[in-house]
């Protein structure tokens, strides 16, 4: 079966760094192609010598040899850009978040419905196995009845002012950066939507930097941090009667740490000490396993974890953060 040619919307940093070396690492994908105003693709061709390079996006999607792009421009163009490949006859994995309101997935969906072609958030966390493990334990009743779910993602980036994440004007914010990893994370582990939240915001330059959200759930307490001006830190935790599940490098495994699941249960009165197992998940590339995920979809018809639908579930409990909070 003949790859999924792929084509990219822009020579971002972390489209060099991360994506286009998975599209050429994946099975069933080629990097085909890269778009660049500047036109300068060489740090692409350094490891795909076969890549192409077009001086707009335009030209890109006008190719009929691409079949599919990745979109990893800055967050306000997202819906327009995912809209102009998808009437242009390419699938579409565009960066997250993919709207700044969950009101704007709606045009998306219907041009995703409308032409038949695969259109998704890149939410590369579903398809990491330590997920996948996390939802069987937690659905499975491995730690009891859930009580509790605190999650935690941080990083300094306070001296890198012209950062697109620093600027309201290109769709900045800690919330619709890794927001999406603490609320949809938890979503898709325990399959439940929010009931209430509550959350305290600090704003610099039109953008939130620290967001403290609580809430529940219907069968759980929930409690996030998501900051821009801390230092890095990232844990998710599932607080259960007969247990604790708990993720210690749950959104960059092997970059920030590696991924690995501690699962504390049989614990009793008294002071009996907990029996913990850890299991670890060496050498997992998830955007690499996103982009295999993506290529069956395409060609084989296999189902696709993370949807529009789903998407648009996390950007609506960003939103109603920021309504509880009384953004600016």
């Amino acid at each position: 079966m003949a790859p999924v040619n792929w084509g990219i919307l822009g020579a971002a940093e972390f489209a060099r760094k991360h994506m286009a070396p998975a599209i050429h690492a994946a099975q069933g994908a080629r990097l085909a192609g890269v778009a660049s105003r500047s036109g300068d693709i060489s740090a692409f061709q350094a490891f795909a010598p076969d890549c192409a390079g077009y001086d707009s996006y335009e030209a890109l999607l006008a190719d009929s040899a691409i079949d599919a792009v990745y979109i990893p421009l800055p967050n306000h163009l997202h819906v327009e850009w995912c809209l102009k490949a998808l009437e242009a006859g390419k699938h579409v994995l565009c960066e997250k978040p993919l709207a700044m309101k969950a009101s704007e997935f709606g045009a998306v969906i219907a041009a995703r419905d409308a032409t038949g072609l695969l259109c998704a958030e890149a939410y590369m966390i579903l398809h990491h196995p330590q997920w996948q493990r996390a939802r069987q334990i937690v659905q499975s009743g491995g730690i009891g009845d859930l009580v509790l779910v605190d999650a935690v993602f941080s990083y300094d980036n306070g001296a890198d002012t012209d950062n697109i994440r620093n600027r309201p004007e290109t769709g900045g914010g800690g919330l619709p950066d890794i927001g999406v990893y603490t609320f949809g994370s938890v979503r898709f582990v325990t399959g439940e939507e929010p009931v209430t939240l509550d959350a305290q915001i600090t704003w610099e330059n039109g953008v939130d930097v620290f967001a403290h959200v609580t809430g529940d759930f219907p069968s759980f307490r929930y409690s996030s941090v998501t900051s821009m001006r801390m230092h890095p830190r990232q844990e998710v935790t599932f607080h259960g009667r007969n247990g604790v599940l708990k993720l210690t490098a749950p959104f960059n495994p092997g970059v920030f740490d590696q991924a690995e699941i501690a699962w504390q249960r049989n614990v009793h009165s008294g002071d009996k000490p907990a029996s913990v197992t850890v299991e670890r998940f060496v050498g997992v590339n998830h955007y690499v396993l996103q982009v295999e995920a993506f290529c069956r979809a395409v060609r084989e018809g296999t189902e696709y974890p993370a949807t529009l639908e789903f998407a648009k579930g996390t950007q609506a409990m960003i939103d109603r953060v920021f309504e509880a909070a009384k953004a600016p």
